[in-house]
């Protein structure tokens, strides 16, 4: 198993500032269509509703088939269980504030490789992949996030 954690600012200078209720807006369309804030996520579709918080979904991340029980605590964050696919294992996105009051918006994963040795420059290379694409996916959905609320 491996673990990643990467935080990334919400409100830059110059940009378009948000708010946690911004962010969770956000969040919650992500958990239910990935597609408009993941670039290498091909396909999300929510394929059973457990509950107004939890449900499942089916995903294709970088051509990998995935089935996720999704959990969502409102205004704070995002539980995505990897029940099936290449890796297994939990991925968090959580909504933080610091003493400041300023957001940051984290993604912690806590994955296994099934059949590849825990340790080995395999694992290595996919968690170092993994963190590369999902800091890109928050920049992205950051910039989502800012579009949707010039549009309003």
């Amino acid at each position: 198993m491996f673990s990643v954690s990467e935080s990334v600012p919400v409100n830059e200078a110059g940009q378009v500032r948000l708010t946690r209720a911004d962010v969770w807006h956000g969040l919650e369309l992500k958990a239910k269509n990935a597609l408009p804030f993941i670039p290498a996520m091909t396909h999300c579709v929510v394929t059973r509703e457990e509950s107004d918080l939890v449900f499942f979904r089916e995903i294709v991340f970088k051509g990998d088939r995935a089935t996720q029980r999704v959990t969502l605590d409102p205004l704070h964050g995002v539980t995505f269980e990897r029940l099936t696919g290449k890796s297994v294992g939990v991925i968090r996105n959580m909504i933080e504030e610091d003493g400041a009051g300023e957001l940051s918006l984290r993604f912690t994963f806590d994955l296994e490789l099934p059949g590849v040795e825990p340790g080995s420059e395999e694992e290595a290379a996919y968690a170092k992949e993994m963190r590369i694409e999902y800091v890109g996916a928050l920049h992205a959905t950051l910039a989502a996030l800012r579009q949707l609320k010039l549009a309003v």
